[in-house]
C-alpha cells in the first residue's frame, strides 16, 4: 500500500521543488518506489512527458531524481501565464482552456476530480508519493475551491510538512503566522515543519526553533543549510533565473515577460569558459556578446512587442552589424522571421505582425500544439542532439533550406545565408555535450568537456545526502499516511 506526504511552503519560492527532488532521490536510494506529484503548478517552464503531454519542469526533475520517466499524472494541472491576468490551463497534459484569473477561480473546483484521479494512478505504482504544494496555504483568500494545498491535502487525506525559508528573513513569522491564519481543520493536517536555506551556525537558531515549536505545537524535522549546488539544477521559477559569470565568451539572453523553457541555458551556464548574461527589462543588450540567444516564449507576439518597446531590436541590429551571432529557440525563432501570422487568434486578437526580419521565414500560428521528444544530428559536424518540441506554429521560408539539424531524412531549423543567424523549434539541445562543444567552437569559444547530464545526477545525489544529514528522514517516512481512495 502506497503512502504519501505533502510538502507545503510558508511562502512562495521557499524551496519546495528542490526539497521534493532531494527527498525523491534519498528515499529512492533506500529502495522505495517514489513518485513525485504536484496537483497544480504555475510555470512556463514545461517538460514533454513520455506519454505525450506536458508538465512542470520541476516535476520532470523530481521524476528523474526518483528514477522514473515523467508522466502527465505527476502534474495534472499546469497553468501557463499568457498575460498579467490570464493563463493557458493544461489538464493531464493537454490544453483545457485559456482563462482569466477570476474565471479560473470559478472553474477550479471542476479540476479536483482529474487531480485525484492522477494522484491515485500514481500511487498504484509507488511505495511513497511525495506531494508538492503551490505557493502557500497562508493565502487563505484562495482557500475556497483550493486544489493545490490544503484543499488537496484534506480531499486525499495526505499529511503535510510545512517548509519555511530563513534566508529571506522572518521565518518565525512565516511559520507561526501560517498557523495563526489557518482554520483548525487545515492546521491539523500539518504534522511538522522544517527550516530551509540556513546560512551560518544552525545552533544559533535553537531558540528560534523552540519558539516555533511552542507557538505552533508542531515538531521540528530539521534545519537545512544553504545548498549552493542547487544552481546546477534546472530552475523552474523565473524568479530563480540568473546569469552566470564565467569565461570570456559572453552569451546575452533577453528576459522576455513570458519567457518559457529557459532551462535551455542551464548547460551553457555550467560551462566555465562562458558568461551568460540575463538582460532584464530596462537594460540594453550588451555590446560585447558573441551570441544573443532569444529564448522560448509563452506568447510570442506579446513578447516581440515588449522586445521592441525595450529597444532591443535596435541593439540586435547593431549586434549583427558587428558580426555577432544570433540564435532563436522556439518563440525566439519565430520572432526572427519576417512575419508572424495568427489568423485564428491563438495568442490573442487575430492579426499579422512583422517579425525582426533576420531570417527569411514566416510563421503561421495554429491551435494544435506539438509535443514530442526529438533527436537528430547537428549537420555541420554530425554531433548528436537530443531535445524536445513544445510549441504552436509552423515556420516556412527560403532560410528553411539551410536547416541545421538532420532528423529522419528531414531538416529542422533555419539559418541566414552567412550562417550568423540561426533558429529552431527544439528545446534542450545544449544538454547534448558534443553539440554544445561544436556550437561554442563556431563562436570562438572552447567547451570544457563536461558531461552535463552526469553533473545533474551528481548534484541530485549530493542533494539527497545533504537532506539525509539535516532532515529526520525516518520521521518523515513515519509521518506519511497510507493512500486511501476517498473519491
Amino acid at each position: 500500500m502506497a503512502k504519501a506526504i505533502m510538502i507545503q511552503g510558508a511562502g512562495s519560492n521557499v524551496g519546495k521543488s528542490l526539497i521534493v527532488a532531494g527527498l525523491a532521490r534519498a528515499f529512492t536510494r533506500q529502495g522505495l518506489r517514489v513518485a513525485p506529484f504536484k496537483p497544480q503548478n504555475m510555470s512556463n517552464n514545461a517538460a514533454v512527458t513520455e506519454d505525450g503531454g506536458e508538465i512542470g519542469r520541476a516535476q520532470a526533475l523530481q521524476a528523474r531524481a526518483a528514477g522514473r520517466a515523467p508522466v502527465i499524472d505527476m502534474n495534472p494541472v499546469l497553468l501557463k501565464p499568457e498575460s498579467e491576468t490570464g493563463a493557458q490551463v493544461i489538464v493531464q497534459g493537454r490544453r483545457w482552456a485559456t482563462l482569466r484569473a477570476a474565471d479560473y477561480g470559478a472553474r477550479k473546483p471542476e479540476l479536483m476530480t482529474p487531480v485525484l484521479d492522477s494522484f491515485h494512478r500514481l500511487a498504484a505504482g509507488a511505495d511513497l508519493v511525495l506531494v508538492e504544494g503551490a505557493g502557500s496555504p497562508a493565502e487563505i483568500n484562495l482557500r475556497a475551491g483550493d486544489i493545490a494545498n490544503m484543499g488537496f491535502a484534506r480531499a486525499a487525506a495526505v499529511p503535510v510538512i510545512l517548509l519555511g525559508d530563513i534566508d529571506r528573513g522572518g521565518v518565525i513569522a512565516q511559520l507561526v503566522g501560517t498557523r495563526a491564519v489557518l482554520d483548525p481543520e487545515d492546521a491539523a493536517m500539518i504534522r511538522g515543519f522544517a527550516v530551509n536555506k540556513f546560512r551560518g551556525d544552525p545552533r544559533l537558531f535553537d531558540g528560534g526553533l523552540a519558539e516555533i515549536v511552542q507557538r505552533t505545537g508542531w515538531p521540528s524535522l530539521g534545519v537545512i543549510p544553504w545548498f549552493d549546488a542547487a544552481r546546477r539544477l534546472p530552475a523552474e521559477d523565473v524568479l530563480d533565473l540568473r546569469g552566470q559569470a564565467g569565461g570570456a565568451l559572453k552569451i546575452a539572453v533577453p528576459q522576455f515577460p513570458r519567457i518559457a523553457n529557459f532551462d535551455d541555458i542551464d548547460p551553457l551556464m555550467a560551462e566555465p569558459g562562458v558568461t551568460v548574461e540575463i538582460v532584464p527589462p530596462g537594460r540594453p543588450l550588451p555590446g560585447d556578446a558573441a551570441l544573443v540567444l532569444l529564448p522560448g516564449s509563452k506568447s510570442t507576439t506579446a513578447d516581440l512587442a515588449a522586445f521592441r518597446a525595450e529597444g532591443w531590436d535596435v541593439d540586435l541590429t547593431a549586434h549583427c552589424r558587428r558580426g555577432g551571432h544570433v540564435l532563436g529557440l522556439c518563440g525566439g525563432y519565430q520572432m526572427l522571421g519576417r512575419w508572424i501570422d495568427d489568423p485564428e487568434g491563438v495568442e490573442g486578437p487575430p492579426g499579422r505582425v512583422p517579425g525582426l526580419g533576420l531570417l527569411d521565414i514566416e510563421t503561421v500560428m495554429v491551435p494544435d500544439k506539438r509535443l514530442t521528444p526529438a533527436q537528430g544530428l547537428y549537420l555541420p559536424t554530425g554531433a548528436p542532439i537530443r531535445g524536445y518540441e513544445i510549441h504552436i506554429g509552423r515556420s516556412e521560408g527560403p532560410d528553411r533550406a539551410r536547416g541545421w539539424i538532420g532528423t529522419a531524412g528531414e531538416t529542422e531549423g533555419a539559418a541566414s545565408a552567412d550562417g550568423r543567424v540561426m533558429g529552431c523549434y527544439w528545446h534542450g539541445l545544449f544538454a547534448s555535450d558534443d553539440f554544445r562543444a561544436a556550437f561554442l567552437a563556431r563562436l570562438g569559444g572552447t567547451a570544457s568537456g563536461l558531461d552535463y547530464e552526469a553533473g545533474v545526477e551528481t548534484t541530485l545525489d549530493a542533494l539527497a545526502a545533504h537532506l539525509s544529514t539535516h532532515l529526520d528522514l525516518d520521521r518523515i517516512a513515519a509521518l506519511a499516511a497510507e493512500v486511501t481512495d476517498r473519491r
